[in-house]
């Protein structure tokens, strides 16, 4: 037992906080190659609960056959050094999943991603034992060992909470995933070597002396590295909410994020039209009665802007109209003002939640556009009946929302849902499919429209020389492309919104079925 407890409160402490800054930090350091899905979250969270488990088990059995701080502090050193080992091992694991996932080879990625969660064993399962053995040394009398088994996990609990924000909020952003992990290893490993020279001596913690050396140089060796190696990245970054990365190919940039399986914007110096998703936003306005002109639109906001590619296309398209251009991710702004020219003088970047931002804007648009995805999730809380309301209220008599929708090749599902959660709210909606993608684009518009309104302004708009040839293409392909609503009669709301619950199907239904390609 220890004679001075405030050492060992102080010990609990920061395991708690390093326990959940490595729990966050797991999911950062797959995140780059397998993406923030709750599929993926749950699966870490789940894994490192059991690993605690097993932890409080064998801290438990070995405080009382050992209950000594010696052994703790030498469980804690352990477990120290292998949390710091975890990001450098894990390296040699994730590069080669990186090609995997930009190839679709799931034998490859479901192997790489059980074999970094197994790195964890280790490390969180020496963590779970501090617990259970610090509640063993602090007992002095056991009839207020009630008592002290809830100081120890309130203490334990607090330092958790603490861990909860630093990595994400403070460590990543700043100095990145691989050394977050460096730091909250040599901090807990400093607890441990003081720990160790309180209850040995000097001489005997020499012993683990080796650990912050060996950690030091696995260190050095491992950050020369990029996180990934994809043929003609140019810059890579971690932000508080992404793994952001640039990648150059032919003159053109791509912006992609996190497992890189969708390109979130696209930047050619010369050029301006993609045959893509952000082309199709063009078209939206002029599903209102003809003749519908470009210099009708006159405002416009974008929920979900990335690096700019819609608003540099509208800003050409519409002339200089201000737009709004809603991204939670300031650094991602900071990436399109650096590598994509988003720098209109016409567009006010936002750093905000796209639904919050507009809740709270006095605002109202010409057209709002949508395109949110983390692939091929899109937020819930952008989907629901009473979010639509919101896009209403901020639309213009003449206005209309454009939303980009997922979908696999014979799965409709989530386009069907959310053409039910929009009739409620909008009078007219039309649909037509991305070619060459498996993508949607959804138009609701404040009047009742029809396809005919697009064909008359088409025809009436290819009569003119001065109407920008993008637009020209992206209103003929809506018109090509075409699709029939088919509501499902699912209404999505505040309450109960399952797009993860719909999405998951949808890919494992398209894995299943012998598909090759990561839905965009």
């Amino acid at each position: 037992m220890m004679r001075d407890k405030r050492y060992l409160y102080f010990t609990v402490f920061a395991s708690g906080l390093a326990t959940l800054a490595l729990e966050l930090s797991a999911s950062r350091l797959i995140g780059p190659y397998f993406g923030v899905s709750s599929l993926v979250w749950a699966t870490i969270i789940g894994l490192i609960l059991i690993y605690l488990t097993a932890g409080y088990f064998i801290g438990g059995r070995l405080a009382d056959r050992y209950p000594e701080g010696r052994v703790m502090y030498g469980l804690l050193a352990w477990g120290a050094f292998a949390a710091g080992v975890v990001p450098m091992v894990a390296g040699f694991i994730l590069r080669p999943a990186a090609d995997a996932f930009d190839q679709f080879q799931l034998g490859i990625l479901f192997g790489a991603f059980a074999a970094v969660l197994i790195l964890f064993v280790l490390p969180v399962t020496l963590l779970g034992t501090i617990s259970p053995f610090a509640i063993r040394l602090a007992i002095d009398d056991p009839e207020h060992s009630g008592s002290v088994a809830g100081r120890i996990y309130a203490i334990s609990t607090l330092g958790s909470f603490v861990g909860t924000f630093v990595p994400d909020l403070f460590l990543i952003p700043l100095v990145g995933t691989r050394a977050t992990f460096l730091i909250f290893s040599m901090g807990l490993l400093l607890v441990a070597l003081v720990g160790l020279w309180l209850t040995v001596g000097f001489r005997k913690m020499l012993r683990y002396s080796w650990m912050p050396v060996a950690l030091l140089l696995l260190a050095y060796f491992n950050f020369q590295e990029p996180l990934k190696n994809t043929v003609g990245q140019i810059y890579e970054r971690e932000s508080s909410y992404n793994y952001i990365q640039v990648v150059e190919r032919d003159g053109y940039r791509y912006l992609r994020l996190n497992e890189g399986q969708g390109i979130h914007s696209m930047y050619h110096p010369t050029q301006l039209a993609f045959g893509g998703t952000w082309d199709q936003f063009q078209a939206a306005p002029f599903f209102n009665a003809p003749p519908f002109a470009p210099e009708n639109v006159h405002s416009m906001a974008i929920i979900g802007l990335a690096a700019g590619t819609i608003a540099r296309q509208a800003t050409a398209v519409f002339g200089p109209i201000p737009i709004d251009g809603y991204e939670i991710d300031p650094a991602i702004i900071e990436v399109g003002q650096e590598y994509f020219d988003m720098n209109e003088p016409n567009l006010n970047a936002i750093a905000e939640d796209g639904r919050w931002g507009l809740e709270h804007s006095n605002r109202q648009y010409d057209l709002i556009g949508i395109d949110a995805y983390r692939p091929p999730y899109i937020p819930w809380h952008l989907t629901t009946r009473e979010f639509f309301g919101e896009v209403h209220d901020h639309l213009t008599d003449q206005g209309v929302l454009a939303i980009n929708v997922g979908r696999a090749p014979n799965d409709r599902r989530l386009i069907d849902a959310l053409v039910s959660t929009m009739q409620p709210v909008f009078p007219s909606i039309f649909v037509m499919d991305v070619p060459d993608s498996f993508n949607s684009l959804i138009y609701a518009t404040v009047q009742p429209t029809s396809w005919e309104n697009l064909f008359q302004n088409y025809t009436h708009l290819s009569q003119r020389a001065d109407v920008h040839p993008l637009l020209i293409d992206a209103i003929q392909r809506a018109l090509v492309y075409q699709k029939p609503i088919e509501p499902s009669g699912l209404v999505f709301t505040d309450d109960k919104a399952p797009i993860e619950w719909i999405t998951h199907s949808l890919i494992l239904k398209f894995v299943l079925s012998g598909g090759t390609e990561g839905l965009q």
